[in-house]
């Protein structure tokens, strides 16, 4: 069987961050079940696709997934387990925001399955977490992670971010120590991106910001002083304890299939990629024509249509019909790209010998050039079979993923 990841998008939030581009609003508790409704059918008439996959990893990510009353929750996940086979041990994250759970909800999380919690902390200071809009204070984390862990859950990300507006070496430095003192599972620290759009983007000059060489500073003692506590950096921005890197994200940068339902989620599998509707009244008309034949069936014509398989031509053309957006066929020089500036996210690098598996051809006759290159300024290293970023090429991270590009 093969392996499948199964992304499910909420896209609710109590208000939106002030640097949040995320696909994400807040919503009425009708809009909530009517939302959770719809997600539940577009589950149900996407599951004829998978009879051959097994789904090892969930991931339920916004928004806020949290905000959803956790019978909700549980709806969705019996709806997967209807109609996907899901392993035994398969990975199941719920992302939240603090102040959005109970105790009571997060031993409902446990009892319903899901294993694994994501909590939005980015700061341990509360003036950072106002200047960037986060609905809680370090204490109303604190709360949190100390409930999730009486309530059972032995795996716990936290989210931290760098470059906010006023944030110095040494509130940052306190946020990493505090983070670290308290031991979770993993990891996850970016610098702050300002997108065009967003309320911090539009009012930028109303703030300070850390200048470009305090925010590399920041991104170097993030890397040493997590290895110091016991963290291992195992892709540019995501540090684990020994076994507990995140299974989910390790699909998208091994080029896993992943499928993924909700409001705008993207999916990739087999080398199909596409994306749902962002509208929600776009959304729900794709998920009518999914319960309408266009969703389940192979097109053409006879009286007893075969079920269309990611491996089917007729697959992407389906997609199509039924209002998918951004519907793509990889081309085999995509598929090469991706393998590799996706695998050299990860600090085990691209592993060579699949190179040649998969496309017939070594890394070294397509990118023979670009490797050198790297090679000879101390971007790039071989280690064994894999080809991987030097410390000093995951400073040039960007500028080495785009030179694969053709």
């Amino acid at each position: 069987m093969r392996n499948l990841s199964i992304y499910i998008h909420i896209p609710f939030c109590v208000r939106k961050c002030l640097y949040c581009d995320f696909l994400s609003g807040p919503a009425s508790v009708g809009e909530v079940g009517n939302y959770v409704n719809l997600l539940l059918r577009e589950i149900k008439e996407q599951s004829v696709f998978y009879g051959d996959h097994r789904v090892v990893s969930i991931f339920f990510g916004g928004g806020t997934p949290s905000l959803l009353p956790a019978r909700e929750t549980g709806r969705i996940l019996e709806g997967v387990r209807d109609g996907f086979f899901v392993a035994e041990d398969a990975e199941i994250t719920i992302e939240c925001n603090p102040g959005t759970v109970t105790a009571q909800k997060l031993r409902d999380y446990i009892t319903s399955g899901i294993n694994r919690l994501s909590i939005g902390l980015q700061s341990t200071d509360d003036e950072e977490l106002a200047r960037i809009g986060r609905i809680h204070s370090y204490s109303d984390f604190l709360e949190t992670y100390t409930a999730a862990r009486e309530a059972g859950f032995r795996n716990i990300n936290i989210d931290l971010m760098a470059g906010l507006p006023g944030q110095g070496m040494a509130s940052y430095t306190k946020t990493l120590e505090r983070v670290a003192a308290l031991s979770p599972e993993h990891i996850s620290a970016y610098s702050l991106i300002l997108e065009e759009g967003t309320t911090l983007y539009v009012n930028q000059d109303a703030y300070t910001f850390p200048d470009e060489e305090e925010d590399r500073e920041m991104y170097e003692l993030t890397g040493r002083y997590l290895a110091e506590a016991g963290f291992h950096r195992y892709e540019i921005s995501n540090y684990a304890k020994e076994g507990q890197e995140c299974r989910h994200n390790k699909v998208y940068w091994r080029r896993g299939d992943y499928a993924g339902f909700g409001l705008g989620a993207s999916s990739m599998v087999q080398n199909v990629r596409w994306k749902n509707p962002e509208a929600h009244m776009a959304y729900a008309d794709c998920v009518e024509k999914m319960g309408h034949g266009g969703g389940g069936r192979a097109l053409g014509s006879g009286s007893a249509p075969c079920i269309a398989r990611p491996q089917d031509k007729s697959f992407a053309e389906m997609l199509r019909r039924t209002g998918r957006c951004e519907v793509q066929e990889l081309t085999a020089e995509e598929q090469m790209e991706e393998f590799m500036f996706l695998g050299l996210r990860l600090t085990e690098g691209v592993d060579l010998k699949a190179f040649l598996r998969n496309f017939g051809k070594a890394a070294e006759d397509i990118y023979g050039r670009q490797i050198r290159s790297f090679l000879e300024q101390g971007f790039l290293e071989r280690a064994g079979q894999r080809l991987r970023l030097t410390s000093r090429g995951i400073d040039v991270s960007n500028a080495v993923f785009a030179a694969f590009l053709f």
